[in-house]
């Protein structure tokens, strides 16, 4: 069957369209595959999906493109690591297609993320695989200059306290104002007494390594959403460390997932939350493009406070603790105790969080989609002609839609987003503008990591086909403002500007992709909200920052210069978005491309 649409043409056999539906894709990558080709020299596997194993074989095997007429398009002017041959991929099904794609019993579908992989020094000139996984241990160490850098950065003028990771092989001065996992986790940030990591792709070896050897040895929770093969996978990992504990969240609904990224950070000087888009895997901190508010650091309230004391304007303090106790787990309960010791009212930021669940009455305004709609009808600024002012969402994978817009972008899900003061009003026909950047074929081909970099957008051809009429939508990656063209997005963003994009309403940071299972739907003729996974992002609005306009300006430079100022917000891509051209196809994961190399002289065969 071939599917036609402005963005490309794709050839579908009847069986490529129900291979997801029936085919166990989401078994864990454990003996069934060589250590080589899960992309591991030695020691543990964490879990990887059918389609990683596919990519990773692909990677261990690279195709090289031979034919040189095929393509006269020079690679992108960016610097470039040497070879990645060997490093290894892990890539899947789309993480955010359950309903109509993952028809089998539950496994956790979002595994969009790639695995962690050795890859090269950025120095390395060998292909050694024990070699690179030796050198891959160096790849990021501080110099006490660079960590007094990072001290001030965190501690001087950022109101904002947004962060992007630091990508290699940019420009450095792209890196300046970015921050390194192990940047986060510094002594200058706090002397650790324990720790929680909230996350979906856990490298625990990797992870425990990012730790200050000082603090290696501090209690760690890691909170998971692992079932069944890859939860003892996960388990099997943390064996040789006894201070991590490990926290199930429960995932009752079918095809949900545990995808929040968040970090909680106890000092014996107070607490810090981190929330953030990366997994815990090196991949996510080495050449994407990533997202982090990074709190405050929080003091210990004095003995005998009140259980209201040290909350914030945005209510920031309970709406976190409410969070934690949908886990409904003893282990978080002691956190949730330690948050309630701390004065959390510097924070800025709405934290707007998913729940898997069913939610009728007032609990369906605490989750999802329409948590934001409330907080936008309660604390954004109602503009005259607000109307025109589009929505821009940016994401990294893409649920099932619909046949067409009114089975939920443009009716529940944009009404939520165009929310704005006490108005009532609803756009059911997409008069709002939509823009929704999702990288093209060829921002994939032409970053930093080549085509694997699509391993962490699982769009699938099975997804895409049923809905050609959002293409139309979509519009290219592009990020020259902070250097990251080339460093594929994983970060997830959406916000509202004004027509000239000069002004921007609300925006807001999050592990939320364009997908239902992340920001819930409307059941029951609109009385209930269904959720299927744990999302978590924060929320910036205007008024929050003292700013009576009601927006914020965008700031236009290279950032992050104008970080001094909260009248200016730092948007991380360029605007305004450009849409796909005729030729512009969105990246899909599971079909191949090899009519030009990459920019490793690779082709793309995913199977």
């Amino acid at each position: 069957m071939l599917q036609e649409s402005a963005h490309g043409k794709w050839t579908v056999s009847s069986s490529d369209e129900s291979a997801e539906e029936n085919s166990d894709s989401e078994k864990p990558c454990t003996s069934s595959l060589s250590d080589a080709a899960c992309g591991r020299t030695s020691g543990p596997q964490y879990p990887c999906s059918e389609a990683r194993k596919a990519a990773q074989k692909r990677k261990a095997s690279p195709l090289k493109f031979t034919d040189e007429s095929v393509s006269t398009e020079a690679p992108p002017a960016v610097k470039q690591r040497p070879s990645q041959e060997g490093s290894g991929w892990c890539l899947s099904s789309s993480d955010e297609e359950p309903e109509d794609q993952q028809k089998h019993v539950h496994k956790e579908t979002v595994k969009e993320e790639e695995c962690d992989v050795p890859e090269e020094h950025p120095l390395n000139l060998f292909k050694d695989d024990k070699l690179s996984e030796n050198l891959k241990e160096e790849e990021y160490n501080v110099t006490p200059s660079e960590a007094q850098d990072t001290w001030d950065l965190v501690t001087g003028g950022n109101p904002f306290r947004f962060f992007l990771t630091k990508v290699s092989g940019i420009e450095q001065n792209y890196n300046s104002g970015a921050l390194h996992i192990k940047d986060i986790l510094s002594p200058l940030f706090g002397t650790l007494i324990s720790s929680a990591q909230f996350n979906y792709c856990i490298d625990v070896g990797w992870l425990v390594r990012q730790y200050p050897q000082e603090f290696r040895k501090k209690p760690l929770l890691i909170v998971h959403g692992e079932r069944r093969e890859s939860k003892a996978e996960l388990m099997a990992q943390a064996r040789p460390y006894e201070n991590i504990s490990f926290c199930q969240a429960k995932l009752d609904i079918a095809f949900g997932t545990h995808h929040t990224k968040m970090m909680l950070l106890l000092y014996e000087e107070g607490l810090r939350v981190v929330i953030h888009t990366s997994n815990l895997i090196a991949d996510d901190w080495h050449q994407k493009t990533q997202g982090i508010w990074l709190s405050p650091l929080y003091p210990r309230l004095p003995q005998g406070a009140s259980g209201s004391a040290g909350e914030s304007a945005t209510n920031f303090k309970s709406d976190l603790i409410s969070y934690l106790a949908a886990y409904n787990s003893p282990a978080l309960k002691e956190w949730i105790d330690l948050i309630q010791e701390h004065d959390l009212s510097e924070t800025r930021v709405y934290l707007l969080g998913s729940t898997p669940g069913r939610y009728q009455g007032s609990d369906k305004e605490k989750w999802g989609h329409l948590r934001l709609r409330k907080l936008l009808k309660e604390h954004a600024l109602s503009i005259a002609a607000q109307e025109s002012w589009p929505l821009v969402g940016q994401f990294s994978s893409i649920g099932s839609m619909g046949a067409d817009g009114s089975k939920w972008l443009c009716s529940e899900f944009q009404e939520s987003l165009v929310a704005a003061g006490s108005s009532v009003t609803a756009f059911r026909k997409c008069d709002v503008p939509i823009h929704l950047v999702y990288p093209t074929v060829n921002n994939v081909r032409q970053s930093l990591e080549g085509y694997p970099a699509g391993g962490s957008l699982p769009y699938s051809i099975q997804t895409a086909q049923k809905q050609l009429w959002l293409h139309s939508y979509f519009h290219k990656w592009s990020a020259e403002v902070t250097g990251r063209t080339h460093a594929i997005p994983h970060i997830k963003t959406y916000m509202r500007l004004s027509p000239d994009f000069q002004k921007l309403a609300w925006f807001l940071v999050t592990s939320a992709n364009l997908s239902k299972a992340a920001w819930g739907a409307l059941e029951k003729n609109g009385s209930q909200l269904m959720i299927r996974s744990y999302e978590l992002g924060v929320l910036f609005l205007p008024s929050a920052f003292g700013l009576d306009k009601g927006y914020f300006h965008v700031g236009r430079e290279k950032l992050p210069e104008r970080k001094d100022s909260a009248t200016y917000f730092p948007v991380p891509y360029d605007l305004p978005p450009e849409q796909y051209g005729s030729k512009d196809q969105p990246w899909i994961w599971n079909i191949p491309y090899t009519d030009a190399p990459d920019t490793h002289g690779n082709m793309w065969v995913p199977s």
